[in-house]
């Protein structure tokens, strides 16, 4: 069966295109060109990924993307921008995006963007290197189920969007080790982004709010100032 696409952009030519592209590779698509009908599909049907733009008319993508995290809506988010401006970037991130694009953009470059988000996000069985080492990972009170794309805190479910989870699943694949920023753009994104090191904050920090008892004191991510992040199994309470 087809993998879903949505894509909300408000430019008829780039949506003809990426419709047009996408299909070919093999895509079911549905489209919309405001934000406001794009939030609407995306509340009422079920997407293997969204492609989002930036600037659109009715609701803007980052309050697209804010409202469908809200409603504990994890589909991955594609995020496009006509800007090269690392504050809209950023600020997409921290809404819940998991990757965007820069337009103007090659479809080539879409189609291997959203099969990389698939891939990596589980839609799609491949081997890579964050591929689970067992059935059940588990820290402290944090269980993982890589297979069933879960995460219990003390048996309470967590939300987590894939880029989330792919990074905590990495991290814990590697605990005890030093992985520095650029280590982890590879492993969890799988292709530079030329510096944009911040990504790797911004994911980490979400992670710690979901995951610590105390974001201001981290007892599992620890930053190693300098070098990275650090993994760590916290210390068990007598």
């Amino acid at each position: 069966m087809a993998q879903k696409l949505l894509i909300v952009d408000d430019e008829e030519s780039i949506l003809t295109l990426l419709q047009f592209n996408l299909e070919q590779a093999g895509f079911q698509v549905t489209t919309a060109m405001d934000g406001k009908l794009g939030l609407e599909k995306a509340m009422q049907n079920a997407y293997d990924l969204i492609i989002l733009d930036l600037m659109l008319p009715e609701i803007d993508g980052l309050e697209v993307c804010k409202e469908l995290r809200q409603n504990k809506i994890m589909t991955p988010i594609l995020m496009l921008t006509a800007k090269d401006d690392e504050f809209d970037k950023v600020l997409g991130l921290e809404l819940g995006a998991d990757d965007y694009l820069t337009k103007p953009f090659s479809p080539r470059e879409v189609v291997a963007r959203v099969r990389a988000i698939l891939r990596r996000s589980g839609k799609q069985s491949s081997t890579n290197e964050t591929e689970v080492k067992s059935l059940k990972l588990t820290i402290g009170d944090v269980n993982i189920f890589p297979e069933n794309y879960e995460v219990y805190l003390k048996d309470e479910p967590l939300e987590l969007t894939p880029k989330e989870f792919e990074l905590l699943v990495y991290l814990v694949n590697n605990m005890g080790r030093v992985l520095t920023r650029d280590q982890l753009l590879n492993a969890v994104w799988n292709y530079e982004f030329v510096g944009d090191t911040r990504i790797v904050d911004v994911h980490i920090s979400h992670l710690r709010e979901k995951i610590e008892p105390n974001t201001k004191k981290p007892v599992y991510i620890k930053t190693i100032r300098g070098l990275g992040y650090k993994l760590e199994d916290p210390p068990k309470h007598e």
